[in-house]
């Protein structure tokens, strides 16, 4: 057998018969939102705005919309299943609870290969053990694992071509975003922000793992390039120190780039949120406690930060800041959208950061009396945690009742927007909770609140029935509700939308819905047997439209909703990735 003839067999059979790939590049990956073959990117495109432009399945035919396979990602290992899939010419690549990873054959269901990453004990996610994709570029597929590492598998066969420390998990660190390709770059965030860690970009060479830049997100800290041996230049301090921190709790602050971020090409800017300052008892540091509760957006080439926009300064509350942050054209400008836990929905200059208009996506809320014309909120004090040093005994501040809980008005579960209805679709919740503050001092690994909290449902008086998710349909122009759908059970899952008019969501109660992007309209649903906390995606394959999305309940509702977890603990969980397809006539 001629040499070439045999790589070619080698390679037929490594692959098992999925389609050959030449390799994932940039412009493959900037051109992924005008695609239809492919899913390249967290966002069904780096801008984020989850929108495909199929139309094949529609809200004439999507009657006919049936299951083409589902595959169980098997063993004792369930727990909440947040990821979104990724298609690669023909494969699936998936990861799962545990920091596993799964190929499988598209248009099938067949595993190809599979990887788990050995985490070692002591490890500590915030909000369970979850992953919430991959990012593909050349021949790898990238992702973050719990004990804060990156890894970098072949495509093919599921091997180690490298794998990198983020940071030490003994210390709170973890990670679990989908990585973001931008011009050749792996940009990832950390997770840890109730450990009091210390919020960052980094950015590395995505087919060899080496550090380009890092960025942090707290005042005060070194950014770094990394020459060619590796070794750090200075790239600036982020702000200035004790600019808006007190003492020494900048060096613990928190802001952690928890879910990831976003591209866009147009503005050659990454955006990315940022979580809570640490401790959460506000009373301990004064000031705006920058970056957090914000959204920076950075220069790919140069890890600066260029602008900043600050949700929630000197957060009492965790309403954090890591919302994704989605960029449109609108009346002749490149905008940015972001639907933040604190309930309100901001509409930014995607190149400036300039306010340009901002209101609630949810019926409930009463920490702010609204937002200035700079977008700042303008408190309520009196829907502040106390501090625990003016009560009578110095172990708890005064309790305060407010809305929305820091579960948020909307958490991890991503928006849609359509160019077509010029509509976002908003996953959010109706909550509210007690908390209030307690003591609370630094120690490496160990939690860092010093707040106290119970998540309760809301009053149906005040939402007008009684339900906790609503898949809000929101013109971000005039911040009307055009449609919405309600949910017992809080929405976790994320959400798609395409040129045939429609929009997906699934439910903890385990139905994938399918709705008219125009009028709310319910036109389908199917029932996977555990809740969907997931956002679903859709692509085509030799000629047929698939939607896709993996189920298993879990996330953070379960392990810190109070009240709420106790009223859905009903719910059983599970790990599998359902696909779907149209039924021939």
């Amino acid at each position: 057998m001629k040499p070439h003839v045999l790589a070619a067999f080698v390679l037929a059979a490594l692959t098992q018969g999925t389609p050959a790939h030449a390799g994932v590049t940039t412009a493959d990956i900037e051109n992924d939102a005008r695609s239809t073959g492919d899913v390249l990117t967290w966002g069904l495109g780096t801008e984020g705005q989850r929108y495909s432009p199929l139309a094949k399945i529609n809200a004439k035919n999507i009657k006919r919309l049936v299951p083409a396979w589902s595959f169980s990602y098997g063993g004792e290992k369930q727990r909440g299943q947040e990821a979104q899939p990724l298609i690669v010419g023909g494969k699936m690549f998936i990861t799962a609870s545990y920091s596993r990873l799964f190929a499988l054959d598209a248009k099938t269901g067949r595993k190809l290969w599979s990887y788990e990453h050995r985490l070692p004990e002591g490890i500590m996610p915030c909000c369970d053990v979850i992953n919430r994709g991959a990012a593909v570029y050349d021949n790898l597929v990238i992702y973050a694992t719990l004990d804060a590492q990156l890894v970098a598998l072949d495509q093919n066969t599921g091997k180690v071509v490298w794998k990198e420390k983020i940071d030490d998990y003994q210390a709170g660190y973890s990670s679990s975003a989908a990585p973001i390709i931008a011009k050749g770059l792996v940009l990832t965030g950390v997770s840890g922000g109730e450990f009091g860690i210390i919020g960052r970009v980094e950015a590395r060479d995505a087919k060899t793992g080496k550090m380009v830049w890092v960025r942090p997100t707290i005042e005060g800290h070194m950014g770094y390039k990394f020459d060619e041996s590796g070794n750090k230049v200075d790239n600036g301090i982020s702000g200035t120190t004790n600019a808006s921190w007190q003492g020494d709790l900048w060096k613990t602050g928190g802001a952690a780039t928890w879910l990831g971020g976003t591209f866009d090409a147009k503005t050659g800017l990454a955006y990315f949120g940022t979580g809570n300052p640490a401790p959460w008892n506000s009373h301990l540091r004064p000031g705006d406690n920058l970056y957090s509760c914000s959204t920076v957006a950075i220069d790919v080439a140069t890890g600066q930060i260029k602008w900043h926009f600050q949700g929630t300064p000197n957060d009492g509350w965790d309403y954090d800041g890591t919302n994704e942050f989605v960029t449109f054209d609108a009346g002749g400008k490149r905008l940015g959208a972001k639907a933040d836990r604190n309930g309100f929905f901001y509409v930014l200059d995607a190149n400036t950061g300039k306010f340009e208009r901002g209101f609630p996506f949810v019926k409930k809320l009463d920490w702010a009396k609204g937002l200035d014309e700079n977008g700042r909120p303008i408190y309520d004090p009196a829907k502040r945690p106390g501090d625990p040093t003016a009560s009578e005994d110095g172990k708890k501040g005064s309790s305060v009742h407010v809305s929305p809980s820091f579960l948020g008005g909307k958490n991890q579960m991503p928006m849609a927007y359509s160019p077509d209805t010029g509509l976002f679709y908003v996953p959010s919740n109706e909550w509210s909770m007690d908390i209030w503050n307690e003591p609370i001092s630094y120690k490496k690994g160990a939690a860092y609140l010093g707040a106290g909290f119970t998540i309760k449902t809301a009053d149906p008086k005040d939402i007008g029935g009684d339900y906790i998710g609503a898949l809000r349909a929101i013109d971000p122009k005039t911040g009307k509700i055009v449609w919405e759908v309600t949910n017992n059970a809080p929405l976790w899952g994320g959400v798609l939308t395409t040129k045939g008019g429609l929009v997906f969501w699934g439910t903890p109660e385990g139905l994938l819905k399918a709705a008219d992007a125009k009028t709310g309209k319910e036109l389908w649903s199917f029932q996977v047997g555990t809740g969907i906390v997931a956002p679903p995606i859709t692509w085509e394959q030799d000629g047929e439209q698939y939607v896709a999305v993996t189920a298993g309940w879990g996330g953070a509702v379960p392990l810190w909703g109070g009240d709420v977890a106790k009223k859905v603990n009903y719910l059983n969980q599970g790990g599998s990735m359902w696909v779907f397809k149209l039924m021939k006539n």
